[in-house]
């Protein structure tokens, strides 16, 4: 890729031709406001947060702004600040203010721009605020979409229509009445959502949060166990026990995104009735045993129905190379042909 140089608050920074200033500041640590980006995304500039000053040019919005060669850029100056800070105003008196009570506090990009640009009591006591109040949508049973903290943004929607190709959700109604709203502005359970959880991962504030809210202590690396497709995820452990799970945005099979399964189908891993250790019947009832024992019962069994009278299903969670060695031990080892796959049946 082509490397272009270009001055950014007095550094000079050599950045990919075809990036936008945005992209190439946060690359370098030098931070601009900002709210509708997501680097997953295609940039739309909603927020115009990103207000930066070219040199000749005058304003623009840095997240659709390429990078060109002995670009001369300033991301603060009076006038910035000033169009910052009446976005930024706009955004709070129409927002839900109990941040303490709100799951993505100290996480939230809307607090973060608020902390950068520093907001005074007494302009935002000039400003009226609405006295409506949006009902919230409780009735996916992974996750709560709460309007009266959109910031409309659209990262939720843009993440549905151009990651997703599901389209479920848009901005609806006019005024201080618009929202993101499902088609007829039914509840999320009965439109085309199909929970996936990819527009609440990006969603900037607090608007779309995962029931039953907990922070880890801690991350795991593992992989989703749901199916053959081998995604990467991160375990989010507190004490011993998993509290949210996310994607692995390096892992080349999934770069990130998960289905419904892989991203909220994991409390069955902490669940009471979950065999830890095997079991084998003795007179009538199942009891613990050691896992050399239970193999070497295993092996023994399959040794009896050798030759014919055995069958094997094979698994959708397990993977195609596993799912291979399972028809070859079938049809090698115990002698049949006797093998189907659950994803058939």
């Amino acid at each position: 890729m082509d490397k272009i140089s270009l001055t950014i608050d007095g550094q000079e920074i050599i950045a990919n031709n075809g990036t936008t200033i945005l992209e190439t500041a946060l690359e370098n640590g030098i931070y601009i406001p900002h709210l509708c980006h997501h680097p997953d995304l295609e940039p739309v500039g909603v927020c115009r947060l990103c207000m930066v000053e070219i040199k000749g040019r005058g304003l623009t919005i840095s997240c659709k702004a390429p990078v060109e060669e002995g670009m001369v850029a300033r991301t603060e100056s009076n006038e910035i600040n000033k169009a910052r800070r009446m976005a930024v105003e706009l955004l709070i008196v129409n927002h839900h203010a109990d941040c303490l009570s709100c799951a993505k506090n100290t996480q939230c990009k809307l607090q973060e721009v608020a902390n950068y640009i520093g907001i005074e009591e007494k302009r935002l006591q000039r400003l009226r605020k609405p006295t409506g109040q949006f009902a919230i949508d409780t009735s996916n049973p992974f996750f709560d979409r709460d309007p009266n903290r959109c910031v409309l943004c659209g990262i939720c929607v843009r993440t549905c229509e151009e990651i997703q190709g599901v389209s479920a959700i848009d901005f609806a109604f006019r005024g201080y009445g618009t929202t993101v709203s499902t088609f007829g502005n039914k509840p999320l359970l009965e439109s085309r959502c199909e929970s996936c959880g990819e527009c609440v991962v990006r969603c900037p504030v607090g608007a779309l949060i995962p029931k039953n809210v907990q922070q880890p202590s801690r991350e795991v690396k593992s992989i989703c166990p749901y199916c053959g497709c081998g995604c990467g995820i991160y375990l989010g452990v507190r004490g011993s026990t998993i509290v949210n799970l996310r994607g692995d945005p390096d892992n080349p099979v999934n770069r990130g995104s998960l289905c419904v399964k892989g991203r909220f189908g994991y409390e069955f891993i902490n669940h009471p009735e979950r065999l830890t250790r095997p079991l084998i019947k003795r007179n009538g009832k199942f009891v613990e045993v050691a896992w050399d024992e239970a193999l070497n019962f295993v092996a023994k069994r399959l040794a009896d129905y050798k030759g014919g009278h055995f069958a094997f299903i094979a698994s959708a969670k397990c993977t195609n190379e596993e799912n291979y060695l399972f028809q070859k031990f079938t049809r090698t080892v115990m002698g049949t042909n006797n093998i189907d796959h659950c994803a058939r049946l």
